[in-house]
């Protein structure tokens, strides 16, 4: 009669069966992926509407654009992928229940992040104090109405960091905790994408 051999090393049960739940659906709760769908969406008008006025007075736009400096976009993209790669690794000690290392990586998460807004501030002021402002022309109002929004999306998604930050402090890592900080990550990566195509859009597009 033949027989069924199996590995010795197996997973734990409830690691097991974690880990298989969240193979078979969207990280996160569904109604987030429904707001960063409709959130892409809006994104992807404005940059429509973007290309539309760069077609229609393209040395207007290419004379703005030289006024913005591509190694501050270029410290902003290193900084958010940097931030994102932590928040991936968060969601994975999130997933095996290990709070230390749930704990670690997202106050590195927040704290790497951080320093956007530290530098997109200081951005901010240059142009300012040079006499930029989104009223100097249609290029600066598109580049102060885009980078603002996308400020806006990642000033909430430190608050969110910081609430599940403090989840992972008190509350158990359960099913629950590991639905917010699949939330928490999915969102975080849509602030890193949407900056994705905005720093060539903005700094780079000849």
């Amino acid at each position: 009669m033949p027989t069924v051999m199996t590995s010795s090393r197996t997973l734990p049960h409830s690691d097991g069966l974690r880990r298989a739940r969240a193979a078979d659906r969207l990280p996160g709760d569904p109604g987030v992926w429904v707001f960063i769908a409709a959130d892409m969406a809006a994104f992807a008008l404005f940059f429509l509407a973007f290309a539309a006025g760069r077609l229609a007075a393209p040395a207007l736009y290419e004379k703005s654009r030289q006024a913005l400096d591509p190694a501050i976009g270029l410290l902003n993209t290193l900084i958010l992928l940097t931030s994102g790669w932590l928040m991936v690794q968060a969601v994975a000690a999130g997933r095996d229940g290990d709070r230390p290392r749930v704990l670690r990586f997202l106050a590195l998460t927040v704290l790497v992040g951080c320093g956007f807004a530290l530098t997109k501030v200081l951005e901010y002021a240059t142009k300012i104090r040079a006499g930029i402002t989104m009223l100097t022309n249609e290029f600066f109002m598109y580049y102060f109405i885009l980078t603002g929004i996308h400020f806006l999306h990642f000033v909430i998604g430190i608050i969110v960091l910081v609430v599940c930050l403090m989840k992972a402090r008190r509350e158990p890592l359960d099913a629950r905790f590991t639905v917010w900080i699949e939330s928490a990550g999915s969102y975080w990566h849509m602030v890193d994408l949407l900056w994705i195509v905005l720093f060539p859009l903005l700094y780079l597009l000849r």
